[in-house]
């Protein structure tokens, strides 16, 4: 009895006193391995001859991972319930579901990650056909809105991978694998899941005979080191603001500009402009990278923070 009550007293403690109970790794892995096959074993519990992209096998697919993308917060919970991990902030909390430092992460990491871009938006208007102003009212026309909202690959793409998948991904695998591995380390652990999740496409493009053996392998190579970088930026981001809403939009917008075409931008008839806006938007992104996502802006330390055994540059402002 003196020992479990000498393990609940080191648990409860935050920052330096916070000692991780033995086991605690195994358990935090396991539990992060169990979300992503249950992630991903819920897009196949229909049994479908038609296509990924199929409007019928989309809804489908949107039922199974709303489902448990809302039982995921359950992991967390039996988790802490299990290790008998306590700390200050709730639950929801965090999993980056909180008020204070809303509008800052809202703004802020969406901004960033627009400067990232600048060389593949440069590109975009400029091989765009509309005006600036035809842009405007376009965004403004609530017909075009109701156009996107109809079309169920544009729904999957723009609102439920990103919101799911960073719920899960996450705002759920951060706080499991934060207390044992610390905040740098969690960052680079977490979208391992991550990317070993998107190789379930390999299924479908093998099952479809989309492409050779080879250039699916490639394709899945591809696909899975593009999406553990994605995943990495996403939990820093997580981890320095402690909101879920950041990543959200971040993983949204990177969902519709899809990876840069340096290839074309290289056969741009601008090509020396397009190029300098590449350069220019990675200089800029480096330099922004830290004061943007400066803890001070959403509330130190953020809640995700509370739960590392030592304290960490990332979750300094």
């Amino acid at each position: 009895m003196a020992a479990e009550n000498s393990v609940t007293e080191q648990t409860e403690l935050g920052g330096d006193g916070f000692v991780p109970p033995d086991g605690l790794c195994w358990v935090s892995v396991l539990s992060c391995l169990l979300l992503a096959c249950s992630y991903v074993g819920s897009l196949y519990v229909w049994r479908s001859d038609l296509p990924r992209d199929h409007p019928t096998v989309i809804k489908r697919r949107f039922t199974s991972v709303l489902i448990v993308s809302g039982l995921s917060p359950l992991f967390v919970w039996a988790w802490r319930e299990f290790t008998g991990v306590r700390t200050g902030p709730s639950l929801l909390a965090l999993m980056g579901m909180r008020f204070e430092g809303l509008i800052p992460a809202v703004v802020l990491p969406l901004l960033l990650t627009m400067v990232l871009f600048l060389g593949p938006l440069m590109q975009l208007a400029m091989d765009c056909p509309w005006s600036f102003m035809d842009g405007i009212r376009v965004a403004f026309d609530p017909w075009f809105w109701m156009l996107c909202f109809s079309d169920m690959r544009w729904l999957r793409n723009q609102v439920v991978a990103p919101l799911t998948e960073e719920l899960v991904f996450r705002a759920c695998m951060l706080p499991m694998l934060v207390p044992c591995a610390g905040p740098s380390t969690a960052i680079f652990t977490c979208p391992l899941f991550f990317g070993v999740a998107h190789f379930h496409h390999v299924i479908e493009l093998l099952r479809f005979r989309q492409g050779t053996l080879s250039g699916i392998f490639l394709s899945a190579v591809f696909q899975f080191s593009y999406t553990a970088v994605f995943g990495a930026y996403t939990a820093f981001i997580f981890i320095r603001t402690g909101h879920l809403m950041g990543p959200v939009l971040c993983h949204s917008f990177c969902n519709y500009m899809g990876f840069p075409a340096i290839s074309t931008a290289l056969e741009h008839p601008h090509r020396i402009t397009v190029l300098s806006s590449y350069l220019l938007g990675v200089v800029l992104f480096l330099l922004f990278l830290f004061p943007f996502t400066d803890p001070s802006f959403y509330g130190v330390p953020t809640p995700v923070c509370t739960l590392a055994s030592s304290p960490s540059s990332l979750c300094l402002s």
